[in-house]
């Protein structure tokens, strides 16, 4: 049996990632990216794609072209980029089309696996599958890998759909929620704990959902009536009901605010509320909560500065948001550089990103992060292999994610 992800493990993921110097590999990740011995790969020949959405994950990004079309980049050590094949070797520098001729609303990538809703409201999978995180029925070393696309099993109709670190979680047309793969902490939110649930299982409570998302072992949501829940791991406090007790259902996040927007990283979580401000809890030891601290905090605390944001997203050990003027920032561990704003050091508070890009959407990943401007052009920045720009190098500043 896998082991559950914890601190130490999250620590040595980012480890492994930062290393010594930019281009150094974590073992998770591929050996090579396609394009040369060294893992660098040339200028794109095609001119860079239209962007609607994009996608930070582990090891690999995804997004969403303005024509539907969805295009993963990085590793696909467990076909992850759902190009139909499984290569541990080796991923992809740049763009690759996901195989199925599918169109999407939008993608969402995991720590190992993505996945996407398509145009007529079908959620499909693929990837890592060892928890059922893909929703297909399967699960298990026999089941762990999935190359290709493959639809979630049931015949439901969703309309958002938020990948975790081995979780999935999903939102129906009638605004129920349900939850597929590891839920040794309940972060399914069915009541129970279990190695995994191979099929969606509805969250209970009897709650109508607004928004999800799916963080390392725990899941956040916000119900129609702008009421923020967590539930699943709590040890680092990062469900904010005031304990570190675990949750197998929904459980209300203390405060009293009402919200519009969540998501949920490793150990922390941040929220925006109906007023455009910011708020996160849990773990904090980089920074990454961006309250000027690098205290664990029991209860949401307020994000620094004073910024009305659109919308936060929160990665491995940091975090970054969109103010309702465009400008990205960012805060918490900056020796990736995926905090972007040029440098490696760390952030209690937020950090502007370089560039002088406008930006509609931010997603943080693990160890980078991924952004959409309002031009619709992709751009990645933080550790390498998984930027798309078609290098295999550290970027610290935004880069441009190239051309298939």
């Amino acid at each position: 049996m896998r082991s559950r992800i914890t601190f130490a493990s999250v620590s040595a993921a980012l480890v492994a990632v930062l290393g010594c110097g930019a281009d150094t590999r974590s073992p998770s990740e591929p050996s090579s990216i396609a394009g040369g011995a060294d893992g660098a790969v040339g200028a794109a020949a095609s001119v860079p794609l239209d962007f609607e959405q994009v996608s930070a994950g582990g090891f690999h990004s995804c997004g969403v072209a303005i024509d539907g079309k969805a295009w993963c980049w990085g590793a696909n050590d467990k076909g992850q980029l759902g190009t139909g094949t499984v290569t541990p070797s080796a991923g992809s520098a740049v763009p690759v089309a996901v195989a199925g001729g599918l169109r999407f609303r939008h993608v969402s990538a995991g720590y190992e696996h993505t996945c996407g809703l398509t145009t007529d409201d079908i959620v499909y999978c693929w990837g890592f599958n060892y928890w059922g995180q893909l929703g297909d029925g399967t699960m298990g070393e026999d089941h762990a890998t999935r190359g290709a696309p493959a639809a979630v099993a049931g015949s439901r109709r969703f309309r958002l759909v938020r990948a975790g670190w081995s979780h999935t979680c999903a939102i129906t047309t009638s605004a129920d929620a349900y939850c597929w793969g590891e839920n040794l902490y309940g972060q399914a939110g069915d009541g129970g704990t279990a190695l995994g649930r191979p099929r969606p299982v509805a969250v209970l409570g009897g709650l109508k959902w607004r928004q999800l998302a799916g963080g390392a072992e725990h899941t956040c949501g916000v119900s129609k009536t702008d009421k923020l829940y967590c539930w699943g791991l709590n040890d680092h406090a990062q469900l904010g009901d005031g304990t570190k007790k675990n949750r197998v259902t929904p459980v209300v996040v203390a405060g009293g605010r009402t919200y519009r927007q969540v998501d949920a990283g490793t150990y922390t979580s941040c929220a925006v509320t109906t007023g455009n401000v910011a708020f996160c809890w849990g773990f904090n030891g980089q920074g990454e909560i961006g309250d000027g601290t690098t205290t664990l905090r029991l209860k949401p605390r307020a994000v620094a500065g004073h910024f009305t944001f659109d919308h936060v997203n929160v990665g491995g050990v940091h975090a970054c948001g969109v103010t309702t003027a465009g400008v990205g920032l960012c805060w918490g561990d900056g020796g990736s550089g995926a905090l972007g704003y040029g440098g490696t050091s760390g952030r209690t508070s937020p950090v502007a990103i370089g560039g002088g890009l406008v930006l509609r959407q931010i997603n943080a990943g693990l160890a980078h992060t991924c952004a959409v401007t309002t031009a619709d052009k992709a751009y990645c920045w933080g550790a390498n292999g998984r930027l798309g720009d078609g290098a295999n190098v550290m970027r610290v500043l935004p880069s441009p994610v190239a051309g298939p």
